[in-house]
């Protein structure tokens, strides 16, 4: 599948491996992706060796090596420059915690980070890091939308004493697109890092952390790449990795991992030495046949249909004078529609079998490769017969 563009075959061969889909019309990948017959196929898999092998561990190592080059490859990345960790936030901290906050002690974000990306660097403050906010109105002419943040502001606020610029691909709250190549080009040229969240875009597109040029990249597998929850990956920069020491660390961080030097601290040459123990084997084998399956599908025919549907989706709420808390030019996937009450439109679709999420005052409705025309239309007539409960334009 290489043509960017999927046929309605395609697309259903596609459904078809995703069992919930027989039920549910699925827009929910923005918390949590559909599961597939081939991460099922891991489980069992990962069941089978642990009963059988001789030698579990020796099994499991391969793969949890095998996953770091597949994910590299999907990045654009070297098996060396990614880290296997639990969670973005054990990704996070512990190249928050390598940082020095002296001479450069700032900390420029977007309001519109995800809560846990502004947590991390608010308890830096301790060290010394001062953290400013991004919103808006920065200073600013008002935007079309309100929930937008322009490329501008980072050009205001990023200055010599910055030592690190955290941003999200794709806003949570809002389904906003960031400017990453501007923000990282400003960031650079003053000499700040670039730390990119990618959770809510990473498995819709293609994506070059090279091409970025940012120096730290993050994401998880439970959203768009389509695996379970307790596995995210880190990227770091490898001129970088080996000028940074976490002072959060574990026996897996190690140069040498099997050494049992409990007497000396040896941290790993590579993005290894940002990691936090145990591998979580049981995810690794459900994430790989998901990375699998994505890859197989292509990425490119991937963003071809998210932005299909993200752009009919917007379209049609436009007609239906719903107000969008996500700009219209959006290619996807998250798109965020105003609601005087979140919680009772919630329900209503819930009751009509459509899967979505909320935010706040915003009902989210996200599209993956096996969404199709027919989810998006019966989004919208769901929504039309809940007007009373939508903020109009």
């Amino acid at each position: 599948m290489n043509r960017n563009m999927l046929s309605d075959e395609e697309i259903g061969e596609v459904r078809g491996h995703f069992p919930i889909l027989r039920e549910k019309t699925y827009l929910y990948s923005c918390s949590q992706g559909a599961l597939s017959d081939a991460v099922e196929g891991g489980m069992r898999e990962y069941a089978e060796s642990w009963r059988t092998s001789a030698a579990p561990w020796d099994e499991w190592m391969e793969r949890y090596e095998a996953l770091r080059a597949s994910f590299a490859r999907f990045i654009n990345a070297q098996p060396e420059e990614v880290a296997i960790v639990a969670s973005a936030s054990a990704g996070i901290n512990p190249i928050a915690s390598a940082l020095c906050f002296d001479d450069r002690n700032k900390v420029v974000m977007s309001e519109y980070e995800f809560p846990t990306m502004g947590h991390i660097w608010l308890a830096q403050r301790p060290r010394g890091a001062v953290v400013q906010f991004l919103d808006s109105g920065t200073g600013l002419p008002t935007c079309a939308f309100a929930d937008v943040l322009p490329t501008e502001s980072y050009e205001q606020a990023i200055d010599e004493r910055t030592l690190v610029v955290p941003v999200t691909q794709v806003s949570f709250k809002n389904g906003f697109r960031s400017d990453i190549a501007g923000v990282a080009r400003i960031a650079h040229e003053r000499g700040a890092l670039v730390f990119l969240d990618g959770y809510q875009d990473c498995g819709t597109r293609p994506l070059d952390v090279k091409a970025l040029d940012v120096d730290f990249f993050v994401t998880g597998t439970l959203k768009y790449l389509l695996g379970p929850p307790g596995l995210a990956f880190l990227y770091v920069r490898r001129e970088l990795i080996e000028s940074l020491m976490p002072t959060m660390t574990s026996w897996m961080a190690q140069r040498d991992v099997f050494s049992f030097q409990t007497k000396l601290l040896d941290p790993s040459p590579d993005a290894r030495r940002f990691e936090g123990g145990t591998p979580p084997i049981p995810n690794i084998y459900m994430a790989q046949p998901a990375l699998d399956l994505l890859m197989r599908i292509g990425m490119e025919n991937v963003a071809s249909q998210v932005e299909r549907l993200a752009r009919e989706f917007i379209e049609g709420a436009s007609d239906l004078g719903i107000s969008s808390k996500t700009p219209a030019s959006t290619v996807g996937p998250l798109v965020v529609l105003r609601s005087t009450d979140p919680a009772t439109v919630l329900a209503r679709l819930t009751a009509r079998g459509i899967v979505v999420s909320t935010r706040q005052d915003g009902v989210r409705f996200a599209f993956h490769v096996y969404n199709t025309l027919d989810d998006v239309h019966a989004a919208l007539a769901a929504l039309k017969d809940n007007l009373d409960l939508m903020v109009r334009a």
